[in-house]
């Protein structure tokens, strides 16, 4: 769901795409009977380097994803990443969910689960491996995944901290059975 640009709009925010995750109606027992009000879990991004997200409760489910969308866009952290893919693996962490993300080769596409799968390509990252272990919970993986990307730093800055050449540091993901293949030397069995 694209913003609609309006004449009082910033132009930062004209390029902010929101989406929205999860909604949870929510139901508070009372003397008459249940009152039901919404929850709207929703991702703000600019498809280049920018993500945030927020949480909008309200009694009517287009004010609580109005009111998400404005707490996603005062947050918005900027992530690092090179060529489509992130620059080395991270894993992100919030309560008992934990999301490893790891690098891909150009091509890959984005190898994720729903709410992992909208961060990622919000922040402009085109090539991405990711698994969610632990809880599947929609606002721990979304807070988790938010976590991992904001770990990530410039390539430059990097391999300056790990004292190596940038592209030494690069990683890219190789598939299993060849990583298995080039490890293991192939033994002919004798005839009997």
């Amino acid at each position: 769901m694209a913003n609609e640009l309006s004449e009082n709009t910033n132009p930062q925010e004209a390029v902010l795409q929101d989406r929205v995750v999860h909604i949870a109606r929510v139901a508070k027992v009372v003397k008459g009977g249940r009152r039901f009000s919404f929850s709207a879990l929703v991702v703000v991004g600019d498809g280049k380097d920018r993500i945030g997200y927020g949480l909008g409760k309200a009694g009517e489910v287009p004010d609580a994803i109005k009111k998400g969308s404005e707490q996603a866009k005062k947050v918005l952290i900027t992530v690092a990443h090179v060529d489509g893919t992130i620059p080395f693996e991270v894993i992100g962490r919030y309560g008992s969910a934990k999301i490893l993300m790891y690098p891909a080769a150009k091509g890959k596409g984005i190898i994720a689960g729903g709410a992992v799968r909208t961060i990622v390509e919000l922040a402009g990252i085109s090539d991405i491996v990711c698994k969610v272990h632990g809880t599947k919970n929609y606002q721990n993986v979304v807070r988790a995944a938010i976590n991992g990307l904001e770990q990530l730093v410039s390539l430059s800055s990097y391999s300056k901290m790990r004292e190596k050449d940038p592209i030494d540091v690069i990683q890219k993901r190789m598939h299993v059975k060849k990583a298995k293949l080039a490890k293991k030397p192939k033994v002919e069995e004798p005839v009997l």
